[in-house]
């Protein structure tokens, strides 16, 4: 793209947002020039907040579905667009509703907590949601002989059963990018930058965890990386955190810690990367594609919802 046609790009996404009275929502996930153009950008947990609290008419979701749909859930009376219905959740994927109420009748009697990457119609199945932010939070304000269902990320309810001694019940699911980060090949880094801190999203495989200086969310991640002496980091989470890190820190170095079947030296979710600006002009100047989800979902997956933000 021509800088001159960019340019004209991005001031029409800026009058089209005036005039469609819209904010735009973008995670870290997405490409840089979608973060710096979004209103407000965060991880799942942050923009669930900000978008319960918003009073526009039109909320831009630049991230994937259910994300889109979780705005939706919270905003029921407001448009909500993604630039791309496209861009799914490999995560999400995994857990497919029917499966999953059946899964739940397979284990009576316990309390079943689902990741935020999951679709409406899983959201409304579950007692309460979390985010890699708060999911421990929440696991350990429960009763220790609670007995509870996590879904659909093992790796993450590994992690957390791993750290608090519980036996939950695990969802055989996982996020296509966080499996993918190479061991040998974040080791070969750890030597070749031997001061380098290690952030590990609680996504990745138990292997890739234990080479971590830190795990936590991308917002943990950032934050670490933003206060830390350190100059240099490797990160093992969607390179489109570096994005954020680099502009908080512009004197550090950021690493991606690459995938192993990646030929280059980073690892990126295909999903995310459907949001384009040119898009999300479209988006804006058509009001299309909205996000809709069946009214007795939204009333049933809201519920959940609310509980993780207000353990939040």
């Amino acid at each position: 793209m021509e800088v001159e046609n960019r340019a004209g790009l991005l001031r029409e996404i800026q009058r089209l947002k005036q005039e469609r009275d819209a904010v735009i929502l973008a995670h870290y996930y997405a490409k840089g020039e979608i973060q710096d153009i979004a209103d407000f950008i965060g991880d799942s947990l942050a923009l669930a907040q900000i978008a319960s609290k918003l009073d526009a008419k039109v909320i831009v979701m630049c991230g994937v579905h259910f994300m889109g749909e979780t705005v939706k859930i919270l905003c029921p009376d407001k448009v909500v667009l993604v630039p791309d219905l496209e861009a799914g959740c490999s995560l999400a994927d995994s857990c497919d509703a029917a499966d999953f109420e059946a899964f739940i009748k397979e284990h009576p009697g316990h309390t079943v907590i689902s990741y935020v990457n999951t679709s409406a119609a899983v959201k409304a199945l579950t007692d309460i949601v979390v985010t890699s932010g708060n999911a421990m939070k929440v696991v350990e304000s429960m009763p220790k002989d609670e007995k509870i269902i996590f879904g659909p990320d093992r790796n993450l309810g590994n992690y957390i059963n791993s750290v608090t001694g519980r036996q939950m019940v695990l969802w055989d699911g996982a996020c296509h990018v966080h499996e993918k980060f190479s061991v040998e090949k974040i080791m070969k880094l750890k030597a070749e930058h031997p001061d380098a801190p290690v952030l590990v999203h609680p996504e990745c495989r138990p292997q890739v965890r234990m080479l971590a200086d830190v795990i936590g969310s991308t917002a943990v991640l950032l934050k670490y990386a933003t206060e830390s002496d350190a100059t240099e980091f490797i990160v093992a989470t969607e390179s489109g955190i570096l994005h954020e890190m680099q502009k908080k820190c512009p004197e550090k170095t950021f690493i991606p810690a690459p995938a192993d079947d990646s030929t280059c030296a980073c690892n990126e979710c295909s999903y995310m990367k459907l949001n384009t600006l040119e898009k999300l002009c479209d988006c804006l100047r058509d009001l299309e594609p909205q996000i809709h989800v069946d009214e007795a979902i939204i009333d049933r997956a809201r519920l959940p919802i609310e509980r993780m933000l207000s353990l939040s």
